[in-house]
Formats: structure tokens, sequence, C-alpha cells
């Protein structure tokens, strides 16, 4: 997160490590560095849609600072976690502004926090992140992806928990922003 950014502002895939992972994921068969275990992956930009819209120009840079310090609603890893660690760090996923956006609202500066104690990312520049991502996807135990993850053990628990979450929020007053 500092300025000048080490990420680099070019497409790629990065990798997130936890040091001290949510306590329901399963670790087993994981990559392991040090004290630190790999459970998910992702990349920036994504591929070409197939509809004929031009491509997204996002790079590292902005998509590795958006799952730090960003929303639920912009990152899948930052919905993930928040509705993983909510007991823990005493958040809840809810409805903001006109209703339609899920966040932790005032949850999430406290997501950010943990992130930056318990969370490390890796990345490596590629022109078509699309292609070792789904590489990795399918060789690595990474229990936190779900997109073309259907081989993973934890993917039906966790979409189980993150839909729970959603309609627990859909149930509750919405948030102004």
């Amino acid at each position: 997160m500092t300025r000048p950014s080490p990420v680099p502002a070019a497409p790629g895939v990065y990798a997130w490590y936890f040091t001290d992972p949510p306590a329901q994921v399963p670790l087993v068969d994981c990559h392991r560095i040090d004290d630190a275990v790999l459970l998910y992956v992702g990349i920036s930009p994504g591929p070409a849609p197939r509809n004929g819209k031009p491509p997204s120009s996002q790079s590292l840079r902005p998509r590795i600072r958006t799952h730090f310090n960003g929303n639920a609603e912009g990152s899948t890893l930052r919905l993930t976690l928040g509705c993983l660690l909510t007991p823990a760090l005493g958040i809840e996923l809810r409805r903001v502004g006109s209703g339609r956006r899920l966040t932790f609202s005032t949850g999430e500066h406290k997501l950010s926090e943990w992130m930056g104690q318990h969370a490390r990312v890796a990345w490596v520049q590629h022109p078509e992140p699309w292609i070792p991502e789904e590489v990795l996807i399918r060789e690595l135990v990474l229990p936190l992806n779900l997109d073309q993850n259907a081989h993973s053990g934890f993917r039906m628990e966790l979409k189980t928990i993150r839909s729970g979450s959603r309609e627990k929020a859909r149930a509750l007053p919405v948030l102004p922003r």
C-alpha cells in the first residue's frame, strides 16, 4: 500500500498467502511459504468479454489495492474473508446506499486491518494472466477460489457461507453510505 507502489501497473497473476487463516478453511495440501499458506489466486485484467465489448485495462496495482483496502462489493476475496471472519471480527455484510450494494460497511476497516496483519500477496506479470490462472486453479489446492474450482472440497461450504451472509444482509435495513 506504500507509494510509490511496488506492484506494477501491468497485467498479471497474484497469489494471496495468509499467516492466520480463518478457522473454517481446510489447509491440507495447500502450498506454504514459511508461516504463510496460499489460499487464493486472481488475475488482472480478465480475458476480453465474449460479447465484443472492449477488454478491461485494469492492472495488478489497482486490483491488489482494491483487495487490500476496497470493499466486499468490489472484491470477491474481501467478500469471502469477511463472511468467514464475521464472528471473529464482529462485522456483518449489509446493504448500503441504494440497497443494491453489499459491503461490510463500517467493518471494512476491520477487515483491512486484519488483512494488513495476516495477508501477504505475491504477483507475476503476464500478458494473458487467465492462461496461468487456469493452470494454477486446476493444479493447486486453493480453498478460497470459487470460479473454475469445482474440484475443491471446500467450495460448496464456502458458497453456502457466502449465500447465508447475503441472505441475512438482504433481510436487514439498508445502511446509508
